[in-house]
C-alpha cells in the first residue's frame, strides 16, 4: 500500500521506531508497527493534506480488497471507514449498511444503530436512483429493529424511523417501483403498531391493526395473515377484549410455520408465535384459567428461546414476568427478571432495562419489600416515561400507589392511583382496569381514617368491570376484598356468599395464590 522500495520502507520504519513514534511487535516481514500514543497518530494524521489523505484512503481500501478479501468481507465496517474517508460515498453507503446488518445478526445493536444511520446519511447525499432508493428502503427498514431495543418501542425516534420508511416505500410505488420483497411494508407497519401499542392509544393500535389484518387478507399469504391476527389480538387483550382476543391468536397457532416463520425475528423484534402465546396468557388469566395461563408463557418463553434472538426473547419475558406475578409465582417471576435484567444490560437496551427495574419494584412491592419498591419505582418510572412507553403502566402505578399506602404515605397514594386511572381511561388500556379500582379501594381502608364508603364503592366498580369483561380472576381478587370489608362489618352470609359463587366458577388453578386465599377466607367465612 506504501507503494515504496522493501529495504526503504523498513529503514523509513527503523528511524521511527528509534524515534520513539512508533512501537513494533515481532520482527520482519512479520512485524506489527503501531503509534506509541494515539495523539502522535492523530498529528501525523493531521499533517496530510486532503487530497493525499483521501488517496491513502483510497489505497488501503483497495489492498484490503484485492490481497486480503477475507479481511474485508469479515469486516464492512473497517472498509466502510476508509471508504467514507476516501469520499467513495456510494461504496461507503453500501458497507455501512452491510455492517450494520451484520451487527443486528450478532446483536450488537448499539454498533447497528450507528451504522445504519451513517449508510442512509451518506446515500441522502447522493443522486437518487431506482436502484439507490430501493437499497435506502431496505437500510430504513433494517434501521427500525435496534431503534426499537436502544431508543424505546415508542421512542419518537421509532416512531419516525417507521413513518419514514413507510413513505419510501409509498413513494417507490407511487413511481412504479415496488419493492421486490413484499414484507418490507409490514415490517414498517409492524413498527408503527409497536409504537402504538407501547405508548399506549388503544383506538390507533385497533385501527392500525384492523388496516394491517385487511392488508394481509387482500395479499393472501401466511405471513401477512399471521402477522394480522397477531396486531389484533395483542391490541384486544390489552383493551380488555380478552375472549374476542384468544380467536385471532388461535389463527396466529394455526397459522404459524416455525421454519417460515421463526427467521423473521429479528425483522420484526418478536416472534410471532411466543408473542400470540405470552399475549394469550394475560387473557387466560384475566378470563379465569390461571394454570393454562402458565403454561402459555412458560411455552412462549421456549418459543422465543429458540430464535436465538436477544429483541425476541427480552419481548416476551417482560410479558411471561407479568403473568408469573399476578399468579403469584414470584420465584419464578424474580428468575426470569434476573435473567430479563442481564439481557438488558448486556444489550445496551435502557428500554428493556427500565422494563425489568419496574417489574422488578413490583416484585418487592408484592412481597412486602415495600421501601426497596417505592425506591425502584421513583428512579425507573421516570426513564420510562422518556423511552415514550405507556403499556402496562396502570399496573406499575398502582403498585406503587399500595406501596406509598403501606408507608403511611397517602398523598402520593391518591396521586399515583389516580394518575393509573386517568391512564386508564386516556389510553383505553382496560386490561387491569378491575384491579386499578380495587387497589384504590384497600388504599381506602387503610388510610389513619378509613373510608368504608369509599372503599365499598371502589370494589362495587371494580366488580361491575370484571364481570363486563368475563374476567373472573379480576372478579375473585376484588371478591375477596370486598368479602373481607363485609366480613369486617359483620356481614358473614353476605361475604360467604359474594365470594363462593365466584370461586365456585374456577375449574383450574387451585394452586395458585389467588385461589388458595380465596379458599382460606371462604373456610373462615364458613366457621
Amino acid at each position: 500500500m506504501a507503494r515504496k522500495p522493501k529495504a526503504e520502507l523498513v529503514s523509513s520504519l527503523d528511524r521511527l521506531v528509534q524515534a520513539g513514534l512508533l512501537f513494533r511487535k515481532s520482527v520482519p516481514p512479520h512485524a506489527i508497527y503501531f503509534f506509541k500514543h494515539a495523539l502522535v497518530q492523530d498529528t501525523a494524521y493531521g499533517t496530510l493534506l486532503r487530497q493525499p489523505r483521501r488517496a491513502l484512503h483510497a489505497r488501503i481500501t483497495d489492498t484490503l480488497e484485492r490481497q486480503f478479501a477475507d479481511i474485508a468481507e469479515a469486516q464492512p465496517d473497517l472498509l466502510a471507514r476508509h471508504c467514507t474517508e476516501a469520499a467513495l460515498i456510494d461504496k461507503a453507503a453500501v458497507l455501512w449498511g452491510k455492517a450494520g446488518q451484520r451487527s443486528i445478526e450478532r446483536s450488537a445493536l448499539v454498533e447497528a444503530l450507528e451504522q445504519l444511520t451513517r449508510a442512509l446519511g451518506q446515500i441522502a447525499t447522493l443522486p437518487s436512483t431506482p436502484a439507490l432508493r430501493h437499497e435506502e428502503i431496505k437500510l430504513q427498514v433494517a434501521l427500525i429493529y435496534p431503534l426499537q431495543h436502544v431508543k424505546g418501542l415508542a421512542a419518537p425516534e421509532t416512531r419516525a424511523a417507521a413513518e419514514r420508511a413507510r413513505l419510501l416505500i409509498e413513494q417507490a410505488e407511487a413511481l412504479g417501483e415496488p419493492t421486490e420483497d413484499p414484507l418490507l411494508l409490514f415490517s414498517a407497519l409492524n413498527a408503527l403498531w409497536i409504537t402504538y401499542a407501547v405508548g399506549f392509544n388503544g383506538d390507533v393500535a385497533r385501527e392500525l391493526a384492523a388496516q394491517m389484518l385487511a392488508l394481509a387478507e387482500k395479499q393472501g399469504g401466511k405471513v401477512p395473515l399471521v402477522l394480522g391476527h397477531h396486531y389484533m389480538g395483542a391490541v384486544l387483550v390489552f383493551l380488555g377484549n380478552f375472549a374476542e382476543a384468544l380467536l385471532h391468536q388461535d389463527r396466529v397457532i394455526a397459522l404459524y410455520d416455525p421454519v417460515e416463520h421463526r427467521p423473521l425475528a429479528t425483522r420484526f423484534g418478536q416472534d410471532i408465535r411466543a408473542t400470540a402465546f405470552v399475549c394469550r396468557s394475560l387473557g387466560l388469566w384475566a378470563l379465569g384459567y390461571p394454570e393454562a395461563a402458565l403454561a402459555f408463557a412458560e411455552q412462549a418463553l421456549s418459543e422465543a428461546r429458540e430464535t436465538g434472538d436477544p429483541g425476541a426473547l427480552l419481548n416476551t419475558m417482560s410479558i411471561a414476568c407479568i403473568t408469573q406475578l399476578i399468579s403469584g409465582n414470584y420465584a419464578a417471576a424474580k428468575t426470569q427478571l434476573d435473567e430479563m435484567l442481564a439481557l438488558a444490560e448486556e444489550k445496551g437496551s435502557v428500554t428493556w432495562k427500565a422494563s425489568g427495574m419496574l417489574r422488578r419494584a413490583s416484585l418487592l412491592a408484592l412481597t412486602g419489600k415495600t421501601s426497596d419498591a417505592v425506591s425502584i419505582f421513583t428512579s425507573a418510572i421516570p426513564v420510562w416515561r422518556s423511552t415514550g412507553a405507556k403499556l402496562f403502566f396502570p399496573v406499575w402505578l398502582s403498585h406503587f400507589a399500595r406501596a406509598c399506602a403501606e408507608l403511611g404515605e397517602f398523598n402520593e397514594a391518591w396521586s399515583y392511583i389516580a394518575e393509573a386511572m386517568t391512564a386508564v381511561e386516556t389510553t383505553k388500556q382496560n386490561w387491569n382496569e378491575a384491579e386499578v379500582h380495587r387497589i384504590a379501594g384497600e388504599i381506602a381502608l387503610m388510610s389513619p381514617k378509613p373510608d368504608v364508603a369509599k372503599a365499598e364503592d371502589c370494589f362495587e366498580r371494580a366488580l361491575a368491570v370484571a364481570r363486563e369483561q368475563q374476567a373472573k380472576s379480576w372478579e375473585l381478587r376484588t371478591a375477596m376484598s370486598m368479602a373481607g370489608l363485609w366480613r369486617d362489618q359483620g356481614k358473614r352470609d353476605e361475604a360467604r356468599e359474594l365470594l363462593a359463587a365466584v370461586y365456585g366458577w374456577f375449574t383450574e388453578g387451585f394452586d395458585t395464590l389467588d385461589l388458595k386465599q380465596a379458599k382460606a377466607l371462604l373456610d373462615e367465612l364458613a366457621a
